[in-house]
Formats: structure tokens, sequence, C-alpha cells
């Protein structure tokens, strides 16, 4: 009898050992996969297998998304859901099931580059780090020699090393701007000073200076107007007096009060169904109160969305052309994307801005010399001051006007910066008692960002007082 049980734990064991192996699919069978497919709202994802990790990615944009293989034909993506792919009649690949949603393979003739896989070439010797000073180009930044500002380096090339041999990957730039000058520049993969860059919720502090200078030119009267009174033409659901109350001003410091906030899986106001509605705007606007205005600081993305429609009603343009206009000309930035439909259509673009490094580079500039740029005052600096002072907190971090006020600790020494980030590892930080700007783009998408360690480790030990 004690044999009988003790031959069914271990058999137990083993079958449980077995289902924790993870099924392994070598390179040239996740090839098989490769294409380029259907999605959602008419939209397409290419699939590519990387020779780097051996990993099948789902490609949306530039953003990549690992799937992890479980059976055969069978993923699970980063949220665990089951992505099974099916064959045809001759047994190739013909297409995939995403949840209950079937999506058919378009093209099977779909480039991948190598350089998509690896952050630089490097020999039989491995990578070896040369510093080259940034190009000038004209741009409107100024260029300066690392070896006059201040920086460190010894550690720069390490973390230029490291991102090489893929301890931190998926950083896709690093660039600082040290005593209003571009010291250091360096890119990675496929991406170069010409790659338009998405911003995710970077997008947000733009919004922000937006706003600014909305209320600056008299298109929004104040701060304090209420936001139900710029949309006369809907009928709000979960209408009530304090709905009523919520002010422009509460929408910058994400107070809104209503029933969104990333951060609790309950909430009504999930991106995710915002995101497959026909009015993402309506959307934010018809959830419950779950606070009073000016309250608990929810971070919630309808929240500049629906800034961005207030701007366009008020000054009767889309949105990116009045960021054109009186952003983008007087920064000298003229390669831009920035597809401001809050509605599906956007669904995996998210409304985003898409900007080169180097002029997300000149928006931190801006902010670090208060609005001005090369003599012209472009948002005011009471309002670059307003927006980078506390108002909130969210998630236990300082929150000013759309924008993040963090610290990082570098060898024991606190450094206060002001950040506008993004998921994937999108950050530009300004650094105002360092007089320096760092910008910081990755494509680690729902994952942790080496960004911050970057610049707590190799960026900000260079100022700690020997």
């Amino acid at each position: 009898m004690r044999k009988t049980f003790l031959l069914l734990i271990l058999s137990f064991i083993s079958q449980f050992c077995f289902s924790q192996q993870k099924y392994k699919v070598n390179y040239e069978q996740l090839k098989e996969f490769e294409g380029l497919y259907e999605y959602y709202n008419h939209t397409t994802l290419k699939m590519a297998a990387s020779p780097k990790d051996t990993i099948l990615y789902a490609i949306l944009d530039k953003s990549r998304y690992s799937l992890t293989p479980s059976g055969k034909d069978l993923f699970l993506n980063m949220q665990k859901v089951k992505v099974q792919f099916f064959r045809n009649r001759l047994h190739a690949i013909a297409g995939y099931i995403n949840d209950k949603d079937t999506f058919n393979l378009l093209s099977k003739n779909v480039y991948f580059p190598k350089e998509m896989w690896f952050p630089r070439p490097t020999t039989a010797k491995g990578f070896k780090y040369k510093y080259d000073k940034p190009k000038d180009l004209k741009d409107g930044l100024q260029i300066g020699n690392i070896e006059k500002s201040g920086l460190d380096t010894a550690l720069l090339a390490e973390m230029t090393r490291e991102i090489v041999d893929g301890t931190y990957p998926n950083v896709h730039s690093v660039l600082i701007i040290k005593d209003e000058k571009l010291v250091f520049e360096e890119y990675f993969y496929e991406y170069t000073k010409d790659t338009l860059q998405e911003l995710r919720s970077a997008t947000k502090s733009f919004v922000s200076a937006l706003t600014g200078i909305s209320i600056e030119k008299g298109f929004i009267k104040s701060k304090s107007e209420t936001v139900l009174s710029y949309f006369p033409e809907y009928t709000f659901a979960n209408n009530s007096d304090l709905k009523k109350q919520i002010t422009i001003d509460n929408l910058l410091t994400q107070q809104s009060g209503l029933d969104c906030d990333i951060s609790n899986e309950k909430s009504e106001g999930n991106e995710t169904k915002m995101s497959n509605t026909d009015d993402w705007v309506k959307f934010t606007l018809d959830l419950p109160m779950s606070d009073i205005p000016g309250g608990k600081g929810m971070y919630c993305s309808g929240n500049p969305i629906t800034l961005g429609r207030i701007i366009e009603k008020t000054t009767k343009q889309p949105l990116l052309e009045f960021a054109e206009q009186t952003l983008f000309a007087p920064l000298g930035i003229t390669k831009f994307k920035w597809n401001f439909k809050p509605d599906k259509s956007s669904s995996e673009t998210f409304c985003q801005l898409y900007l080169r490094p180097r002029d997300m580079a000149k928006f931190g500039l801006l902010y670090l010399n208060k609005g001005n740029w090369n003599g012209q005052q472009v948002i005011s600096a009471d309002w670059v001051q307003q927006s980078l002072s506390k108002h909130s907190v969210i998630q236990g971090v300082d929150y000013g006007y759309l924008w993040w006020l963090k610290y990082l600790d570098a060898d024991g020494v606190r450094y206060y910066g002001k950040a506008a980030q993004g998921n994937g590892g999108q950050k530009i930080y300004i650094w105002q008692e360092q007089n320096m700007v760092t910008v910081i783009t990755g494509g680690n998408y729902n994952s942790q960002s080496p960004s911050d360690e970057l610049i707590r480790k190799y960026i900000l030990p260079a100022f700690n007082k020997k």
C-alpha cells in the first residue's frame, strides 16, 4: 500500500514538473509564423521571429510584444491570453485566433532587417565603444564635447557597452544636453537620429504645453473653466453636480474625480474599454464619479484626451495644426506625426505623438529654460513653473500639470527631476539643478524599462560630491 502511494506521489510530481517546463520552439520553427496578419479595427500586425533570442514577436507599428510558446501552434501573449495559430489544407500557417477573434494571414512576403534584432554590429572580438561628438545638424541645438561637460565618460562608455551586449535590452536612444549643449547622442538597433519615436504617455506633457499656450492666447479663458461647458452637444451619463464642477485644472492634475484609474482594475474608465469606443471623450465624461474634483490623483488617459479636444474646439483647428504653429515651428521641429482621432481607429496608436529624439530633447530644454527658446517666449514662464510644481500625487509620485515630479537616488545622493514619460521607456527628464536634459527612448512595452536605471547608474553619479 505504501509503495503504491509512493508511486502515485512520484507520478504526480513528475507530471507537475513536466507541466512547468516551457514548450520549446527553435528559430526555424518560429519563422513559420512570420508574416503580415489582419488585426482589430481593420488594421494589421506583423509576426517576426527573432534570431537573437528565439522569441516570436507581434509587431504593431514599431511596438513589439513577445509571445511565449505554450503548445503546438499555441502562444501566450504578455497578458497570458492564448494566441492559437491555425493551418490550411497544405499544413501552412493561415492565421491565428486571439481570444475568440480570428485573423487571417495576409502575406508571407515581409522583410525584417537584421538591425532590428541587434543593438550594434559586433565583431568576433566584441564591441568597442568610441565616443563621437554629436553632429551639428543646424537644427537649433547647440553641440558640445563630453570632455568639458562634467559627465563621467567612463560610465557612459560602460552604459553603451551594456546596452549593446543586451544587459539593458530594447533601448533605442540615449541623449544628454548639458549646459545648453547636446554632448551625448547614441542610437541602437534600427533607430537613427531621423527615426520618429512613439512617445506614448509622454504625449500628455505636450498636451499640457498646448493647454498653457491656448490659455495665454485667450482661446481657453482660464484653467478654472468647467469642462462640461465645452460639450453642449453631449447628454452625459451619470451626470451630477459634482461632475459639473470638473475644471481644466482638474484634468491637468489628474484629479477629475471620474472613475478612471489605470492602477485600479475595477475602475470603469478602463483604457481598453475606452479604446474600442467611437468617442473617447464622451466615454470619459460619461463615467461615474468616484471622488470629488480636485481630490484623489488618478492616472487617466481620458483626461488629457479631453483636453486635446477642448483645444481643438476653442482654436477651431486640429490639434496637430495648432501644435505645429505654436510649438513645433518655434522649436524648429519639422518632422512629426500626430493622428489625434480619439475613437476606436486609434485603439493601437493611442492618439500619441511621434517625434525624433533630438526634438524630444528640444522640448525638455524649452522647459528647462522656463519656456524660452533662443530669445522667443514660446510658453509663458509662469505656465512652465506651474506645470513643474506639485499639484497632486499619482501612485505615490508627485505630479504637476501632466508632468511627473520624480527623484532618482545615485549612490546615496538624491536628484530631483521633472519627467515626461511613456510606456516602453520613453523619458524626457529635466534636471534643473544640474542644468541638464536627458532623453531615453525604448521598446520595453508593458514591461520594466531600464531607462531610470541607466540615468541613476551612469549619468547622475558624475554630479556626486567627491
